[in-house]
């Protein structure tokens, strides 16, 4: 009888309620999750994830999510102050490369009791074990082409060139990015036979012939071909796209959205070109969105934590994801989308994500970003040659490494 009476407790503490086609167990009680995103007003990314937590919240009416934007630069020092102040949030929807520190620190937790994770494209593994949920998959880099200025997709840098110096043309340029970022310069290192880190994964390989044929390599885009921008930071190169003052640009997954709606028929999707005297194509780290969980998340929040989980990357939501923001899933069954096969920005964006190479998630990439953006940002000034900025690239990242320790 006794035995009884406390089953019967213990179901009566449980309140199942569907979400989506699935059943989400819960605790009966109302339960609130502080949910910080790094999606922002851009490609209404924000907004999506807003009616996610909205309409979970509506088919579970004891759980409220409770949503805020932090950017990605923001959202790191951010969540580290407030896990160590104890006023964490209950749940992350971040980028790959804050899963280094957060783990390092202790900071997060394992999420294989969250989800089945045989079900997912690769995430986020370090010490053999799993950190995070994927929400999406690619956050790569891509070539986007305007066929009123390119009307042959460019397979080569011989050929990605000759366009571009067609296309500048008065207030019109060639090719338009992000000049003085790192992550717009990685890919080129791969073309052209390098990586940041040795095969160990953690010591820098900063000052080599490949990191200096980069470097001389986005130089003469500037200075000898003349095909971009003096000055050109993501907003600036964004708008020109859009605006349809720029043949090409490079950038990532997360905008085609926006520049489908820009520009229509005329947009063009794949790899970025091979790199003529290589023969390799560049290759953009991967990655993607991902659920994060705290390491000190409340026990009677786990449940909810779940069940919000199971719902954004169920393969209906997942879909949705696809079709709004027209970002790849992350769970292995909604892959085989027919919209991504049938679709050509889709397809190209795959092709490009095939030639992609994992984005390093070990606490020594940040020393590499630290690293690399000034002296990009000095080369790319003229201020400092290739040769030069390699090397006090490879010195700033040991030193860096060396301080985190």
């Amino acid at each position: 009888m006794k035995k009884l009476l406390v089953a019967l407790l213990i179901l009566a503490s449980i309140t199942t309620t569907f979400v989506g086609c699935k059943k989400a167990e819960t605790a009966s009680g109302p339960v609130t999750i502080s949910f910080w995103t790094k999606e922002g007003e851009a490609e209404n990314a924000l907004q999506f994830v807003e009616k996610l937590a909205a309409d979970f919240s509506a088919a579970n009416e004891n759980i409220t999510i409770e949503v805020l934007s932090k950017h990605p630069d923001t959202l790191r020092p951010d969540f580290q102050t407030a896990a160590l102040a104890g006023t964490a949030p209950d749940l992350l929807w971040t980028v790959s490369d804050h899963a280094g520190p957060f783990i390092t620190a202790g900071l997060i937790q394992p999420v294989d009791k969250f989800a089945d994770m045989s079900k997912y494209v690769g995430s986020v593994v370090m010490n053999g074990e799993t950190w995070a949920v994927p929400i999406s998959s690619g956050n790569h880099l891509m070539l986007m082409v305007n066929k009123k200025f390119v009307s042959t997709f460019p397979q080569n840098t011989d050929d990605f060139i000759a366009a571009a110096k067609a296309a500048t043309k008065g207030e019109n340029y060639g090719l338009v990015y992000n000049l003085g970022e790192a992550f717009w310069l990685a890919p080129w290192l791969g073309g052209f036979g390098g990586s940041v880190f040795a095969e160990d994964g953690v010591t820098p390989t900063l000052d080599t012939p490949a990191m200096i044929n980069t470097l001389k390599f986005l130089q003469d885009l500037k200075f000898t071909h003349k095909v971009t921008p003096t000055e050109a930071d993501y907003a600036v190169a964004d708008s020109l796209f859009k605006e349809g003052k720029a043949a090409m640009l490079i950038n990532g997954d997360w905008s085609i959205g926006g520049y489908k709606d820009a520009l229509g028929d005329d947009l063009m999707i794949g790899r970025i070109p091979k790199v003529s005297s290589t023969g390799k194509y560049p290759a953009p780290y991967t990655a993607g969105a991902y659920f994060m969980v705290p390491a000190d998340l409340p026990a009677e929040k786990e449940a909810a934590v779940k069940a919000f989980i199971a719902y954004v990357t169920s393969e209906e939501k997942q879909s949705e994801q696809l079709e709004q923001l027209s970002r790849l899933p992350g769970l292995k069954a909604a892959l085989a989308n027919p919209s991504i096969t049938s679709d050509p920005l889709l397809k190209g964006s795959v092709e490009q994500m095939e030639v992609g190479t994992p984005q390093p998630t070990v606490l020594e990439m940040r020393a590499i970003w630290d690293a690399i953006n000034p002296e990009l940002s000095a080369v790319m000034a003229g201020s400092t040659t290739p040769e030069e900025a390699a090397k006090k690239m490879q010195t700033a990242a040991v030193n860096g490494i060396a301080n985190q320790k």
